[in-house]
């Protein structure tokens, strides 16, 4: 788990479901599909979003995009509250 933005208004996390754990040398038996994926929390509203499958790749995408222009924070979190209005989840621990 990667913490990716946190500000007042949100928080990204990038989960990696199924990454060998540290100090793991053999890969787990049987064929494995990558998966990750990005929860979105939105502490204005006390909710949560999971991206994953073609959702987490679009959102990768966006950040491969910020990755290369350098967005200001305003750019960021317009981009999140897209993706926040998605969010039905009440955030229980974080």
């Amino acid at each position: 788990m990667n913490m990716l933005y946190d500000s007042d208004a949100f928080a990204v996390v990038h989960i990696l479901a199924n990454a060998p754990l540290e100090g793991d040398l053999t890969p787990s038996d049987g064929p494995q599909i990558p998966r990750h994926g990005f929860e979105i929390v939105d502490k204005r509203s006390g909710k949560e979003v999971y991206l994953d499958g073609s959702w987490a790749e679009m959102f990768q995408s966006q950040i491969t995009v910020w990755q290369q222009s350098m967005p200001s924070q305003e750019e960021v979190e317009d981009t999140l509250e897209g993706y926040a209005t998605l969010a039905q989840m009440p955030v229980v621990m974080h």
